[in-house]
């Protein structure tokens, strides 16, 4: 009898910390969407925002990793982990969403970040890191579902920049490699704690090198207060977001991790219709409707195989 009340906790801890990392990590990316909106606003550019807004992350995780005696290792295997981790799934992914939301709206890439499930689960079961699952497949499908309507409004709108719609749908790709090549290449023996800040640190550097490139800038208004603080907000929620992103790739792996997106696009909308005066994107209730499906569907069957 010990032995089965044992066995129900461990499960039930199974598939309970993944969908907790999930929803918080999935609460602060929404959340870091529309931040994007408001230092545009503040005529923020949208690579000094993010560079600036990494180093800061990378700073505070650091301090973490330091205070806990969990400093990111480096060697020749975590130092191409952490340059390839933070140029598909920081610096370039994060660089084509925030350079967009000016012109497509926060709700659309909050919804278009939505999109990873399907092309990670194609590539996890390609890669036999996943085994067929049909509520799962099921699941995975919604999501897309959901996003592509979104999608296919947006670009049939007659105001539509399709360059910059179709330049966002190319995102979802880089996090999607991203979500498989963490898990592919984690350095074994090595905690999430000491790997986000040295993923982090490559990005600041990646950012850094693409500001001395020409037309872009990492110069930020020192005419009033608001970049600065946008930078330390986004700062705080780039940790705590990456932070999770590691530790639910650890315990939930690259399919349930690639659901980050959607859980994100939930929270984003709202914000950005309530509080920031967005019009809804065409779509919205049936294409959300499928991601929350999609999400369900993709938790039940995680649960299931733990």
């Amino acid at each position: 009898m010990a032995n089965l009340v044992t066995n129900v906790s461990t499960s039930h801890r199974a598939w309970l910390a993944p969908l907790l990392y999930l929803l918080s990590g999935g609460a602060l990316l929404g959340l870091s969407t529309n931040l994007a909106k408001l230092a545009g606003d503040a005529r923020l550019p949208p690579l000094a925002f993010l560079c600036w807004s990494i180093v800061g992350a990378a700073l505070v995780l650091m301090i973490v990793a330091a205070l806990r005696r969990e400093l990111p290792p480096v060697n020749a295997h975590t130092l191409e982990y952490y340059v390839v981790s933070a140029l598909v799934g920081v610096a370039g992914s994060n660089l084509v969403f925030f350079s967009a939301v000016p012109h497509v709206g926060v709700g659309f890439v909050a919804l278009i970040i939505s999109l990873p499930p399907l092309l990670t689960y194609v590539g996890a079961l390609a890669l036999k890191m996943e085994q067929f699952q049909a509520i799962r497949g099921t699941g995975v499908a919604a999501a897309l579902a959901g996003a592509g309507i979104l999608a296919a409004r947006k670009l049939s709108a007659p105001d539509a920049d399709v360059f910059w719609v179709l330049l966002v749908l190319g995102g979802p790709v880089l996090l999607a490699i991203g979500n498989l090549y963490r898990t592919l290449r984690w350095p074994k023996g090595v905690s999430a704690d000491a790997l986000a800040p040295g993923m982090l640190i490559a990005a600041a550097v990646i950012l850094l090198g693409a500001g001395l490139l020409p037309g872009l800038s990492l110069a930020v208004p020192m005419d009033q207060s608001l970049p600065a603080v946008l930078i330390a907000v986004q700062s705080l929620v780039f940790a705590g977001m990456f932070l999770l992103l590691f530790l639910l790739q650890k315990t939930g792996g690259p399919v349930l991790l690639s659901l980050l997106g959607s859980v994100g696009a939930l929270v984003a909308v709202p914000i950005a219709i309530f509080l920031q005066g967005e019009a809804p994107p065409k779509g919205l209730f049936l294409g959300a409707a499928l991601i929350v499906a999609g999400v369900a569907l993709l938790t039940l069957g995680n649960a299931k195989s733990k």
